[in-house]
């Protein structure tokens, strides 16, 4: 059984109200989603990123996936590192073999008739997750009315972007957090995320003048490249520091363990490599005694978050949440704070609709 034909389709999708971070704002997001087919059987992953990913795979990835054992998709990483040396992986490239390798992940579980989570060696039937929002451009309405709808379904843990305009805003990311805890209660936990906005010290004195609503989870305070800054916040503050969104080799990652820049190390199976490379970066986190938690797109994680031993959460993410319950059936269901796996379904237990899908599709 060998890989017969790589398809990679780009799909953009408006975003159902203007969004922004503390360093972007955007009004649609774009999956570019691969199908990797062996006799009849059609094994799929995606990434979101531009639409350059798709001729990464067209044009370097193809020639030398194709041919290669169905059931090998380790093997077939490699190779497809190998290919990009010159293009360079981090960015696009590492956004296309990350589509391609979760793609071949689930054509190698299907063939097999397994669940991938079992395949991949499941240690938990369910898997934690956070709900992940708040954008910037949100006004107390609608901000209270996302956070209520996780907390209502069970949702013990819930996130928010802050960091506003570059951090030129503090008066009104303090107002937001206040609000966001005054909307969820004292029982649930709250996180935020600066996407990087914020100096150093800075970052320190938003956590201080926030004591009184009990932030847990301060993510990218300061840029992820700022390995001692992060460390500084990560000393200076009571909230758990997160980073590693950006990270598309092992080798960024053990960087990020080694400085000791984080309490918990994020990463993104549609950025890092795929679930080949997933594997191996919880196995450097868990060598640091470091728990990790995925990036977004938690129908493309949830298997292999079952499957790692040091996991914290899964961020439930509000635009990748809702175009994966627009294009696939077999979505999870985050009643309770965590998704379950299908234990009988092969591959992720995902069917593309691709009638919801086609009007979506970027002609390329």
């Amino acid at each position: 059984m060998v890989v017969e034909a790589l398809d990679v389709a780009v799909y953009t999708v408006p975003t159902d109200a203007p969004e922004a971070d503390g360093t972007l704002a955007w009004d649609s997001t774009t999956m570019v989603l691969v199908e990797a087919r062996c006799d009849g059987t059609v094994g799929t992953g995606w990434t979101y990123g531009p639409p350059a990913c798709a001729s990464v795979v067209h044009d370097q990835l193809t020639d030398v996936v194709l041919g290669r054992d169905a059931v090998d998709a380790a093997g077939a990483f490699h190779a497809m590192v190998a290919v990009v040396r010159n293009a360079g992986r981090p960015g696009v490239a590492g956004y296309a073999i990350s589509a391609v390798d979760t793609a071949l992940w689930d054509l190698e579980a299907r063939l097999l008739g397994l669940p991938l989570h079992r395949l991949l060696g499941a240690v938990r039937d369910e898997v934690p997750v956070y709900g992940s929002g708040g954008f910037t451009t949100y006004g107390s309405d609608r901000l209270r009315e996302q956070l209520t709808g996780w907390t209502d379904t069970g949702i013990p843990r819930v996130k928010i972007k802050i960091g506003e305009s570059f951090g030129s805003a503090v008066a009104r990311d303090l107002a937001r957090i206040d609000e966001a805890r005054a909307a969820i209660g004292p029982d649930v936990e709250l996180f935020v995320d600066a996407n990087g906005a914020y100096g150093r010290k800075q970052a320190v004195r938003v956590m201080q003048a926030a004591t009184h609503c009990d932030v847990r989870w301060f993510e990218e305070p300061v840029s992820s490249d700022d390995l001692d800054g992060l460390r500084a916040v990560r000393d200076g503050v009571a909230a758990d520091v997160a980073a590693g969104e950006y990270g598309y080799d092992l080798t960024y990652f053990r960087r990020m363990c080694a400085a000791r820049a984080v309490d918990c190390l994020q990463a993104d199976v549609t950025r890092c490599g795929g679930i080949t490379e997933w594997l191996r970066i919880a196995a450097v986190a868990a060598a640091h005694h470091l728990d990790v938690s995925g990036h977004c797109a938690p129908h493309l994680h949830a298997h292999v978050a079952a499957a790692t031993p040091n996991l914290r959460h899964l961020e439930w993410f509000h635009d990748h949440v809702r175009i994966e319950q627009m294009f696939f059936d077999g979505v999870l269901d985050p009643t309770g704070g965590t998704i379950r796996p299908d234990p009988e379904a092969a591959g992720n237990g995902l069917t593309l609709r691709r009638d919801a899908a086609e009007r979506y599709r970027e002609d390329r």
